[in-house]
């Protein structure tokens, strides 16, 4: 008896030592909500000002870019880097801010168990999650980002006169549609990605370093009537599916015309996509579009980075938080 008395203890403690160590969104000050959309449940993070979490405000919902990433990712000594790639103190007085993680993606995660590039994958495939592919495609996210903005709105404490959508990189495509799609998102920020969609970028790049015949430029247009032939094909390959690629380099500039809000454009002038950037002004100002503010940082690239002397991406050099209080200037101008 005394035995299994101290088995018992044992084991207690074990469990109490490991649970410990499991860490929640709430362990870094953010509530986790969940929703469903479709047979997916959406995990919702949301951060609010301390001792303001029931105070109402409107939401700023930031969209994450590409990739199976966790949001909360972990130090090695268990302090989480930044989820919000600026800091998030520059809109917390006005704002409740919301981030919605990748289907099938676990929200926390050490950083040394994912990949270099911190995408998660799954273990047992070698790749990301099967479903985390099957529904990595615009549609998908705009509709089930509309689905959680109305969700959120009937919390308490999230106003209903204002919704602000901010996207980076892919995450802004997503942000484009979904502004086009939802009523409830009353300003949108695009930041950071092709207006003329993600195949206009890769033959850019592809260009830039082809041979003197044009070869592997030639070879990507193959590909992309290959695409256009089958754009619906959710078939997975590899990390990814045609769908996907599609959805992706169908042009958010379509979106982006239709909009009657104000929409702020943010971009590096050394992004690759800095010229379709600067296209996308010019043919603003000749249809006489007054809902539209560029923004250009000169010398930054893709993530607001800046350079150093030899040229090289200056990781020192951070520029989000510069970039988040212009996006909180405009957000204060009426």
């Amino acid at each position: 008896m005394k035995q299994t008395l101290l088995f018992f203890l044992f084991l207690q403690l074990i469990f109490s030592q490991v649970a410990a160590q499991i860490k929640n969104p709430e362990d870094f000050g953010f509530r986790h909500l969940q929703s469903f959309y479709k047979q997916d449940t959406v995990n919702i993070l949301v951060l609010s000002k301390k001792r303001e979490e029931e105070v109402e405000k409107p939401l700023f919902l930031f969209v994450q870019g590409s990739l199976p990433k966790p949001l909360i990712l972990l130090k090695e000594n268990g302090e989480p880097y930044m989820v919000f790639p600026f800091d998030a103190e520059i809109l917390l007085d006005k704002y409740h801010l919301a981030v919605i993680s990748k289907p099938y993606v676990p929200l926390i995660k050490k950083a040394t168990e994912l990949r270099r590039d911190m995408a998660y994958v799954d273990l047992q495939r070698g790749s990301f999650p099967e479903k985390y592919i099957e529904r990595d495609n615009l549609d998908y996210y705009a509709n089930r980002n509309k689905e959680a903005i109305k969700f959120l709105k009937k919390q308490s404490w999230i106003g209903d006169k204002e919704v602000v959508v901010a996207g980076h990189s892919e995450g802004a495509a997503v942000a484009a549609k979904l502004a086009e799609t939802s009523k409830d998102v009353t300003r949108l920020i695009f930041a950071s990605t092709n207006p003329l969609g993600r195949m206009m970028t890769t033959v850019s790049q592809i260009r830039q370093r082809d041979d003197s015949l044009g070869t592997a430029t030639e070879k990507q247009f193959q590909f992309w009537q290959e695409l256009v032939n089958d754009p619906d094909n959710n078939e997975v390959q590899g990390e990814t599916t045609f769908k996907s690629i599609y959805s992706f380099s169908k042009p958010p500039i379509d979106s982006l015309r239709k909009l009657k809000i104000p929409v702020l454009v943010a971009y590096g002038t050394e992004d690759i996509a800095a010229p379709f950037f600067d296209y996308m002004r010019i043919e603003a100002i000749r249809n006489k579009k007054k809902n539209f503010t560029f923004i250009p940082y000169v010398d930054r690239e893709h993530n607001f980075f800046g350079f150093d002397e030899n040229g090289k991406v200056n990781h020192n050099d951070f520029g989000w938080d510069m970039v988040a209080q212009d996006w909180k200037a405009w957000l204060e101008k009426k």
